[in-house]
């Protein structure tokens, strides 16, 4: 019977274990970075980029629908929009109103880099999760957080009627009804999807862009929320949370829809 071959001596022998071998552990920090599978709108706005470079499409040629394009590419439509975004950010796409979405004639940077998660994505999220917390935040929310709702709602009114407005008070009352749902998992997740709005280039820049278009949060859905809540109604607070979310996407997605 033959001996197991050496452990050590095997990983040296093989060409990673060569490599390994001769640096320091301070080399290899230095280098090698941690790998990142690219989001997918990234993969799809530099392939679309590349049919640019290429001259497949060029400089002034007016894109396919976001239909269209969904169906060649086999993604979704969200994913169409947020590979958009990136493009428009990048100056690689222009978005004109009532016509549609161009090939810019300059010379943009064509390589995308990751702008962070897309607000279509985590509108899509909050869809999925909001709907079933409101409605079970209606069987368990105190009156002390209906009234805090009340406050919240009325702090987003003030809030609409300054120039630059935040959406500081939008994140309180979801946050509110997180909390009402009396499970730390959920609130944490909700919160959490506020956060990485704040942290993602992609959304910070496409949340200025349809502000300055007149696309603001419906304070009418709010009212509707906290109104089905009230009446400790877990049916009609889920439709109201989804009719909100169904709205905010709807009115989003009119960046793209006004182009033509």
């Amino acid at each position: 019977m033959k001996n197991a071959p050496d452990t050590e001596l095997g990983e040296r022998d093989s060409p990673a274990g060569a490599l390994l071998a001769g640096l320091h552990h301070e080399d290899i920090a230095m280098q090698f970075e941690a790998i990142k599978p690219d989001r997918l709108y990234i993969k799809v706005a530099n392939q679309l980029s590349q049919l640019i470079a290429e001259g497949k499409i060029k400089p002034g040629q007016k894109f396919p629908a976001e239909r269209d394009l969904a169906e060649r590419l086999g993604v979704s439509r969200p994913t169409i929009r947020e590979a958009m975004i990136a493009l428009e950010l990048q100056g690689v796409i222009e978005i004109r109103t009532g016509s549609g979405i161009y090939v810019t004639k300059k010379k943009p940077r064509l390589e995308v880099k990751d702008k962070g998660i897309g607000p279509f994505e985590i509108l899509e999220t909050r869809m999925l999760l909001e709907t079933e917390a409101c409605a079970l935040a209606a069987e368990r929310i105190t009156d002390q957080q209906i009234a805090q709702l009340w406050e919240a709602y009325r702090e987003m009114e003030e809030e609409e009627k300054q120039e630059n407005a935040s959406e500081t008070a939008d994140w309180k009352f979801h946050n509110i009804i997180a909390s009402a749902c009396q499970n730390s998992a959920i609130y944490a997740v909700v919160d959490w999807l506020w956060e990485l709005r704040n942290q993602s280039e992609l959304h910070t820049s496409f949340s200025a862009r349809i502000r300055d278009e007149g696309i603001h949060p419906i304070l009418e859905d709010h009212r509707a929320i906290i109104e089905a809540l009230e009446k400790r109604d877990p049916e009609a607070a889920r439709a109201a949370m989804q009719k909100h979310l169904e709205n905010a996407t709807e009115a989003a997605a009119t960046h793209f829809s006004n182009a033509g």
